[in-house]
């Protein structure tokens, strides 16, 4: 039988479809094509837009970290690089704790060398790593016996973590400030961990390529190694500048309240500059030599609150400062230790001297050391008065002071 094809297909053709059935198919794309398409479209779009999220994610992640080895590279510093397995293995998974601050925590750990090490371990922040880059770029450049070594970095990912040369004895505030159970260091201790610090500041401020800012000078930020050789440390807040600056720019007040000097609150007293932390230093070895804080509102006698002012009270009025178990050496170092701590703490920058001047200074005879003018600064005052101030870098001590008046008679810088 022969098919005839095209008078099929024009049957087919001349089907007339009912509008019920137009209407079936219309309902069909409508409620179950439509729909699936739709949600097909939304799914691929945030997909794409959960993929760019993640691309730039990885992407600002990956460029910190690639920052960081550049900046390792370009600097041409030595540490070694530790795999994060490697560090948590070294501090047998972070098992000992030696301290913790606002960067982080300290680990005691050991090479395989058998040499103990601490590790600080970086908290996560929002700087993109500044105070990382901040410790290698100081202390990876530095080799001299009164700062801290760095022996290697480890940073993968968010984890950012230093390995330092291990101080046995710890800071210096346990020996300088009453404990129970501290064994107090002589005064003759004392003076060669002060000129110590003296030397390892001298340097950072002059004695290498680039000057080095400290900004955070205090008992806690001095390690003691096991011969008592004062070590600086914690550059986390440190800047970096060509030795010829004389004064800088900061965005932040930074330091520790205390020890912090006062052009980085008042900018009609001076430029900030290395004098910052000759003024730290100040404060610092007026705490070692009286061993105690720089300011006490618990003290006996209100003329005693504030170290500074009574310290300067006792020599203007020829009075001997009491130091217990004392010799007579051990007075005449005490005593040349406060004058230059006075000569530190003066409250413009250009009244203090360098910090190789105060190397000369305690080296040196007291009978050369004339008593400064009155110191003039007390930084509880601005924070009473002022809420303004306002920094995530500012920490803060017991410390606190008050506000008098200038002091002039500047020892030759």
């Amino acid at each position: 039988m022969k098919l005839n094809l095209t008078g099929f297909v024009n049957r087919i053709r001349n089907v007339k479809r009912s509008p019920s059935d137009w209407k079936d198919a219309g309902e069909f794309i409508g409620q179950d094509v439509l729909p699936i398409f739709i949600a097909a479209r939304c799914l691929f779009g945030l997909s794409l837009l959960l993929l760019l999220f993640v691309y730039k994610w990885r992407r600002r992640h990956f460029s910190v970290y690639e920052n960081i080895e550049n900046f390792l590279l370009d600097i041409n510093i030595n540490p070694i690089r530790y795999e994060y397995r490697e560090v948590k293995k070294m501090t047998k998974g972070f098992k000992v704790k030696l301290g913790q601050g606002g960067f982080g925590s300290v680990y005691k750990g050991k090479l395989q060398s058998g040499l103990d090490v601490a590790v600080k371990m970086l908290n996560k922040s929002k700087d993109n790593g500044q105070e990382f880059v901040n410790e290698v770029a100081t202390i990876g450049r530095i080799h001299h016996v009164n700062v801290v070594g760095l022996i290697g970095y480890c940073v993968e990912g968010k984890r950012r973590g230093l390995v330092y040369e291990y101080m046995s004895n710890g800071s210096l505030d346990k020996y300088i400030f009453s404990k129970e159970g501290s064994v107090p260091l002589s005064y003759e201790k004392i003076y060669e961990i002060s000129l110590g610090i003296a030397h390892g500041m001298a340097y950072l401020h002059r004695g290498c390529d680039v000057q080095i800012l400290h900004f955070d000078i205090k008992p806690h930020n001095i390690l003691l190694d096991d011969n008592f050789t004062p070590k600086v440390s914690d550059f986390g807040l440190a800047k970096l500048y060509p030795t010829k600056d004389r004064s800088i720019i900061l965005t932040a007040v930074r330091g520790t309240l205390g020890y912090m000097a006062p052009e980085l609150f008042y900018k009609n007293i001076g430029g900030v500059s290395y004098k910052a932390d000759v003024y730290s230093f100040g404060m610092l070895l007026m705490e070692m030599t009286s061993r105690r804080k720089n300011s006490d509102p618990h003290a006996e006698h209100s003329s005693q609150h504030y170290l500074p002012f009574w310290i300067y009270d006792q020599f203007k009025e020829e009075k001997d400062i009491d130091m217990e178990g004392a010799s007579e050496m051990d007075k005449i170092l005490m005593k040349k230790m406060f004058i230059v701590a006075l000569w530190c703490i003066q409250l413009k920058p250009s009244d203090r001297p360098s910090m190789s001047k105060v190397v000369e200074m305690l080296e040196g005879n007291i009978e050369s050391l004339e008593i400064p003018s009155k110191p003039s600064f007390c930084p509880h005052e601005i924070f009473e008065h002022d809420d303004t101030l306002n920094s995530d870098e500012i920490s803060w001590s017991d410390s606190t002071s008050s506000n008098v008046n200038i002091g002039q008679n500047m020892p030759n810088q």
